[in-house]
């Protein structure tokens, strides 16, 4: 005699799955930069990156600081495949203008900057843990244009944050005088004479006296875009004040 089918019940899981919140939340108090798959990079196309400070940290820009990142940065302006062109130390945050051969070559060469200037201001500061607040912001400048903006927007960065500074200060940039917390101080390509690039002179003997060396603390350009954004689209004054859309919003 054949068997009567008998159909099986199912049992429907409450737990486990996709569902909202679930996951590793993002690290950091200032978390917000996309933690997806970054996209390939062209060693053709020089980058805009910025990196952020976690909060409670003393500004960036106050002297002893910023000399111990300076010099951070200059230790690790060349490696893996990885070269600093141009930087802004800003209060909590700080721009980059970068070339690199690859994806891997711009991990590793951020990931050596910011470990060198994260063990420099803990030493500085006498405090452990984490400097940065999560990844790094990295964009692609794939135009003479796009460059030439990245630049204005780094090198000046300063003057955005106070732009109506007229005194001389870490955090106020006096008029006629370039931002020493920067490399502003070796960037020989804005519109007025090197001159009347005020304070420039000084920076870069600062930075002598610190280091104790002549190179400067980052490298000359190697992309065609970077050697000739300004030849395309003109040099830009070291007293302009640039804007935000630049770099998506970031600081």
């Amino acid at each position: 005699m054949a068997r009567s089918a008998r159909q099986l019940g199912f049992t429907f899981r409450t737990w486990g799955g996709a569902r909202k919140g679930a996951g590793r939340p993002p690290s950091g108090e200032r978390a917000g930069v996309s933690h997806l798959r970054r996209p390939s990079q062209s060693r053709h196309h020089p980058l805009h990156v910025t990196l952020r400070v976690q909060r409670g940290v003393r500004s960036l820009r106050e002297q002893a600081l910023f000399r111990e990142v300076r010099q951070a940065l200059a230790d690790g302006k060349s490696q893996f495949g990885f070269s600093l062109i141009q930087f802004s130390v800003q209060r909590d945050h700080v721009h980059l203008i970068a070339e690199a051969h690859d994806r891997r070559a711009l991990s590793r060469g951020i990931q050596g900057l910011s470990i060198r200037i994260a063990r420099a201001v803990n030493r500085q500061l006498s405090r452990k843990g984490r400097l940065f607040a999560d990844r790094y912001h990295a964009r692609a400048l794939t135009t003479p244009r796009a460059v030439k903006l990245a630049l204005r927007y780094v090198l000046l960065n300063a003057r955005k944050h106070a732009p109506a500074a007229r005194k001389a200060g870490p955090d106020g940039i006096a008029a006629g005088f370039v931002d020493s917390r920067s490399s502003a101080p070796w960037f020989r390509a804005f519109s007025r004479p090197e001159a009347l690039a005020f304070g420039a002179r000084e920076a870069r003997a600062d930075w002598q006296r610190s280091s104790g060396s002549t190179e400067p603390p980052v490298v000359a350009a190697r992309t065609w875009l970077l050697r000739t954004c300004l030849q395309r689209h003109g040099p830009f004054d070291s007293e302009d004040t640039p804007g935000t859309q630049v770099n998506d919003g970031l600081d």
